[in-house]
């Protein structure tokens, strides 16, 4: 086993416990609890048996099995900054109404503190 293959297997370990401990904590959705472990446990799969990403990468039209890898890193990459934005979104939104509420009840305040 080449020292990278143990680099990785011991990286998706340690982020598989993060998982499981932040799923503990009830900080993660059932959905993302399941993409992650797919996601981490995959690596230590594919990290511990190379030739398997290669048959999937023939499979699928590719070259070599690092590129298909690659290729779904960016894909898993954009589906994470999509999410991102739209939480980043509703959150701008939420603060947005909350600054509004705030303004309108401090208005109310002062008002009714000059009569």
């Amino acid at each position: 086993m080449q020292p990278i293959q143990i680099i990785t297997i011991i990286f998706a370990i340690f982020a598989l416990s993060r998982v499981i401990l932040r799923s503990k904590e009830k900080k993660l959705t059932i959905y993302q609890f399941i993409i992650w472990i797919i996601v981490w446990i995959s690596l230590i799969i594919f990290a511990s048996f190379p030739s398997l990403l290669t048959q999937f990468a023939h499979i699928s039209g590719i070259g070599r099995g690092i590129d298909i890898l690659v290729y779904g890193g960016i894909i898993l990459l954009f589906y994470f900054l999509f999410k991102l934005y739209i939480q980043i979104k509703e959150i701008d939104e939420k603060i947005t109404k909350l600054t509004r509420v705030i303004a309108i009840e401090n208005e109310y305040k002062t008002r009714k503190n000059n009569r």
